[in-house]
């Protein structure tokens, strides 16, 4: 018998000039005191932020040590992305914009010295009008945005999108984009921190000094015919007691969302790693192991693709995210 189980892991808290504490009001998240936190990496193996397990027998070790120790076991064929883990899970808390952004496609990645980094964010909250900055108007040039980055206008070049709770959206590397106030979001992405700024809104950090922009870098990763991309829209596969969404479908990750009727079990099959994010109500993982964690909204759970089979006990009005590598 393996010796993994479905792990929970001690999230890590990212300080961010336009962060708040939406994470304590909504999650109960622990989080450091008078500071703002923009986010928790919740499943993550970057260099010097590695999560580290909670729950169980393996407590205390971390996902890199499981990667290199377990990696069959943990993800079956899901690959590696540069020798780790190949998904980074976080949830997002923006109390104002972020800057105007864009990750290196895989093309201009390593000229760039970055690594690309494809992603999609579920918006788990929103104030009323919130936005997302997603995309280029249509017909606009890269003489246009290079000429609104000069005179501070650059915002004026990007697609704007309305959304609300329950809304999601796919970004594949290289297309433009920034979270506007007042949202929360589960971001699923591909194992990269590279992030090319293109305008901060002329604000500083939190060191007082305006953040560094990497313009020569956007210019080079930006998608220059990515018009006006729409939300996700997914339709509802009926079950019994619940439905099933697949938001994403793609060559790294795939991402579905059930949304439970009545209290059910629901299975996760083995061969493939499931990572499982709750957004409302409550879930209850079984397993031969009896580790049982309960998985509340704001929580994540991996289960290893060695496991056969891993009920899921979701509550009536539960919903909650299935991601997993690819």
């Amino acid at each position: 018998m393996s010796a993994l189980y479905p792990l929970t892991f001690q999230p890590i808290f990212k300080e961010r000039v336009w962060g708040a504490r939406n994470l304590e009001r909504l999650y109960g998240k622990k989080l450091p005191t008078s500071v703002p936190i923009g986010e928790s990496w919740e499943i993550s193996d970057r260099p010097g932020d590695v999560s580290v397990i909670s729950n169980g027998p393996l407590a205390g070790k971390d996902l890199h040590w499981l990667v290199d120790n377990h990696r069959a076991d943990l993800l079956g064929d899901a690959k590696l992305e540069a020798g780790r883990f190949p998904l980074l899970i976080k949830l997002l808390d923006a109390q104002e914009k972020l800057s105007l952004q864009v990750h290196p496609p895989t093309s201009k990645a390593a000229e760039l010295r970055g690594d690309p980094k494809t992603e999609m964010w579920f918006i788990a909250d929103a104030v009323p009008d919130a936005e997302l900055y997603i995309g280029l108007k249509h017909g606009v040039t890269p003489a246009d945005f290079e000429h609104r980055i000069s005179d501070g206008s650059v915002a004026e070049c990007f697609h704007r999108a309305k959304v609300r709770a329950g809304d999601s959206m796919f970004l594949p590397s290289g297309r433009v984009h920034a979270i506007g106030a007042g949202l929360v979001i589960f971001e699923i992405q591909q194992n990269s921190d590279t992030t090319y700024r293109v305008f901060d809104w002329n604000r500083v950090g939190l060191d007082g000094k305006p953040r560094e922009l990497h313009v020569p870098q956007s210019l080079a990763s930006i998608d220059f015919v990515d018009f006006e991309p729409a939300l996700i829209s997914a339709s509802e596969i009926f079950h019994a007691n619940f439905t099933i969404q697949q938001l994403v479908n793609h060559s790294l990750f795939s991402v579905e969302k059930y949304n439970v009727n009545r209290r059910d079990e629901i299975v996760m099959h083995g061969g493939k790693m499931h990572i499982i994010g709750v957004v409302s109500g409550e879930v209850r993982v079984g397993c031969e192991q009896k580790t049982n964690p309960v998985l509340r909204p704001g929580d994540f759970c991996l289960i290893p693709a060695v496991l056969p089979a891993t009920e899921l006990i979701a509550e009536a009005g539960t919903a909650f995210l299935s991601a997993r590598a690819e």
